[in-house]
C-alpha cells in the first residue's frame, strides 16, 4: 500500500511535539518507503530555516539554528534509511491535476495552494493513502477518494 507524507508528519518526525508518537504510529504501519515529493522537503527545509531565522530575532520564537541543523539531518537521515523515498513527478501533471482540483473544490472548501498541490502529488504518484495532521488537507485528500491517516 504506498502512502504520501505531507510536510506536518515530517516537522513531527524530526522534532518533539505533541504528535510525534503519533506520527511514528502512523508511518510505522507501512512496509514500503513512503512518498514525499520534492516540494515537502522544499517546504519542510524552507520552513525549518525560516524558524530558525525567527529564533535569531527573536529567542522566545521558534528554534534555534542548531536545531535546525538536526531537523534538517533527520529528514536526511530518514530519506538514506528509506523511511522516505522521494520519487520523480511529472511537474505539468501535477499543475494539471492541482488546477482541475482548485477549480473543484477551492471556492466552496478554501483549500491553501501547497495543500492542493500535496494532494495533486499524492494522486499523481497513485498513492493510496495520505499522511497528515492537517484537517482542510485531509478533508480535499478524502474528497478525491485517498484514504486519510491522521
Amino acid at each position: 500500500m504506498s502512502a504520501f507524507a505531507d510536510t506536518s508528519i515530517v516537522c513531527a518526525l524530526t522534532r518533539l511535539q505533541d504528535s510525534t508518537a503519533h506520527a511514528y504510529s502512523l508511518v510505522s504501519h507501512f512496509k514500503e518507503s513512503i512518498h514525499l515529493s520534492a516540494l515537502v522537503v522544499f517546504e519542510f527545509r524552507q520552513s525549518v530555516r525560516l524558524q530558525a531565522f525567527r529564533f535569531s530575532k527573536d529567542r522566545s520564537q521558534r528554534f534555534s539554528k542548531k536545531i535546525a541543523n538536526k531537523m534538517l539531518d533527520q529528514l536526511d537521515e530518514n530519506i538514506v534509511n528509506g523511511v522516505f523515498i522521494v520519487p520523480p513527478v511529472d511537474w505539468m501533471d501535477v499543475y494539471s491535476l492541482a488546477d482541475r482540483l482548485s477549480v473543484k473544490h477551492t471556492f466552496e472548501q478554501g483549500h491553501r495552494t501547497l495543500d492542493v498541490l500535496h494532494v495533486a502529488t499524492a494522486l499523481h504518484l497513485k498513492s493510496k493513502t495520505f499522511l497528515t495532521f492537517d484537517q482542510n488537507q485531509a478533508s480535499l485528500a478524502k474528497r478525491e477518494g485517498l484514504k486519510v491517516s491522521r
